[in-house]
């Protein structure tokens, strides 16, 4: 199996896109992807919600990338796609995906449909993430439209974009363990991808002690 066959299999099993329908509320989760704020415009101009909450401080991706938090680089970018700043809350103190969640819960209390919208290669993640720390809401997973190819990004590129998603995968069980997310059944095939990932050294994403 070569390279890009095996990143194409994990590709595929971390992008979720959920059918869509009218919300509560857009929550777009932070990152180093500012087109997970685009794709949050796009949906609110297209009347999927009223409000959109950004979420996200500052990661290991966005400490030297954003002046600010990931949630405020988000929505100046909202802002710049046409959303008015009153339709926008901002949740600075999330770093990680379960924060993301629970955060946004505290700030959506009577919401009972959400949209949330993250990097393609975080939806499984997101979608596992959600389940556990928000089971009183439908959640909708989506994010932007990007195919493989195309998302690799300058600060992020095709390496880092690998490693990301075998380090997820890594991840998916522990997570489960440790209450963070319910279970995801990880298909023989994607361990397989995985492993033909690690064994070529795509290893910069993996947990502590993963591996030996």
């Amino acid at each position: 199996m070569e390279v890009r066959e095996a990143a194409l299999i994990l590709w595929e099993f971390h992008c979720v896109y959920d059918d869509l329908s009218p919300a509560d509320a857009i929550v777009g989760l932070g990152s180093y992807d500012l087109r997970v704020a685009e794709r949050c415009a796009d949906l609110f101009h297209q009347g999927y919600a009223e409000r959109i909450v950004f979420t996200g401080a500052v990661g290991n991706w966005t400490d030297t990338l954003f002046q600010a938090s990931e949630a405020e680089a988000f929505g100046e970018a909202a802002v710049a796609a046409g959303v008015p700043d009153e339709a926008i809350v901002l949740e600075t103190h999330a770093t990680n995906i379960g924060e993301n969640v629970c955060f946004s819960e505290q700030l959506l209390p009577s919401a009972r449909r959400v949209i949330l919208v993250t990097k393609p290669q975080t939806q499984m993640r997101c979608h596992a993430t959600v389940r556990k720390q928000w089971p009183g809401v439908q959640a909708l997973v989506t994010a932007p439209l990007t195919p493989f190819e195309d998302q690799p990004l300058p600060h992020h590129d095709a390496r880092a974009l690998i490693c990301e998603m075998v380090g997820d995968v890594e991840r998916m069980g522990a997570y489960a363990k440790q209450g963070f997310q319910i279970e995801v059944e990880v298909p023989d095939a994607v361990r397989r991808a995985c492993d033909v990932l690690v064994d070529t050294g795509f290893v910069d994403h993996l947990p502590k002690g993963a591996r030996g």
